[in-house]
């Protein structure tokens, strides 16, 4: 799929994923605190207003649990690649490929009020487009294992770009919000959110286009 490059309103990406028999996977890669989550629930209220049934699959139903985490002295680093469960994302989103329009699919998401995944928090059924967002979708082997077979089941993906300082002041708010103090959101955001965004943006050449908001629209390139 191609887009035209410029300011494009989210009915104008809308209109750009193509109208196909079966399941369209469209990808949403991206820095943390970018806006994924936003812009991914965005297409979906839009394509399906118009009479084009779509869901949301987020990548962050697949963190490890916690106490596997802290069993492998890991839970600092929560949200960094191997601390998902790669393989089972892959081998979910290829399930989601080929199970055919119609036919259930369970998908966990991530309650950010208990900090866990919950198993089957969507069913995806229905729909023609699914929107997968998360950070790892356009990694190789190389930069970090397991994760270099979601790019080849997503049949277009963007990568949606943010100032780093933007991402910094969101990703602040956001554990603050979750219940760290001012200084443990830093030492989290210093230490472990910013490494991350900088191995994902090695990874945006490979994406189909590179979005950036510009208000309520978002400049495509």
């Amino acid at each position: 799929m191609t887009l035209a490059s410029g300011v494009l309103s989210v009915g104008e990406l809308a209109r750009g994923i193509p109208v196909c028999r079966e399941r369209f996977l469209l990808g949403i890669a991206g820095p943390p605190g970018a806006g994924k989550s936003t812009l991914a629930q965005r297409l979906r209220t839009e394509l399906s207003t118009s009479g084009r049934p779509a869901v949301v699959a987020p990548m962050d139903g697949y963190h490890l649990r916690n106490h596997v985490l802290r069993a492998r002295n890991a839970l600092a680093r929560k949200g960094e690649p191997d601390t998902f469960d790669a393989a089972g994302f892959v081998a979910d989103l290829r399930l989601l490929r080929e199970t055919p329009v119609g036919a259930p699919v369970p998908w966990p998401l991530f309650d950010r009020a208990i900090d866990e995944p919950t198993d089957a928090g969507v069913v995806v059924c229905d729909e023609r487009v699914a929107i997968v967002e998360g950070n790892y979708l356009l990694l190789t082997d190389a930069e970090a294992p397991g994760w270099a077979e979601v790019r080849g089941l997503l049949d277009a993906c963007w990568y949606l770009d943010a100032p780093r300082s933007i991402l910094t002041e969101r990703l602040l708010d956001r554990h603050t919000s979750g219940g760290r103090t001012p200084a443990q959101a830093s030492a989290k955001v210093m230490g472990s959110d910013l490494r991350n965004a900088d191995l994902i943006a090695a990874s945006r050449n490979r994406a189909d286009h590179v979005l950036t908001a510009e208000g309520h629209s978002y400049r495509v390139t």
